[in-house]
């Protein structure tokens, strides 16, 4: 039996406290979208700018979950910062992507508020989790 979505971010009876993050789910989302796009480059950068994005989009997501277990929010933080870097990176990948052509100005738009939106959301949970470690001094 699989949990819906909604299930999984109400009740991870696994135990997998990032599988309930907001962050989380959205960098899911993300790279689902992401990576739909990229199915449609030439074959010829399959190892190349496909490669490039495919990792850094999953850098996104592990290292929110490898975060979420560290022993103190400020090894926590490392793992959400790497994430962002990694979103910096598919950006990086999106602006290529437009330069080379194989993807729209509206397409580029579309997914770079989309990865705006995330960033957003990330620096905000790294600066929780840095206002909670500052509470607890």
């Amino acid at each position: 039996m699989t949990m819906t979505d909604d299930q999984q971010k109400n009740n991870d009876q696994y135990g997998f406290r990032f599988r309930e993050w907001d962050i989380y789910q959205d960098a899911r989302a993300f790279r689902k979208q992401v990576n739909e796009l990229l199915k449609h480059y030439p074959k010829e950068e399959r190892f190349e700018l496909v490669g490039q994005a495919k990792r850094a989009l999953n850098s996104i997501v592990l290292n929110i979950a490898e975060g979420s277990n560290k022993s103190t929010d400020k090894d926590a933080r490392i793992y959400i910062n790497r994430a962002h870097g990694s979103l910096d990176e598919v950006v990086g990948c999106l602006d290529c992507s437009l330069d080379d052509g194989y993807i729209s100005r509206e397409e580029h738009a579309e997914i770079l508020a989309k990865a705006s939106s995330l960033a957003k959301r990330i620096r905000g949970f790294t600066k929780h989790l840095k206002d909670s470690a500052s509470s607890l001094s």
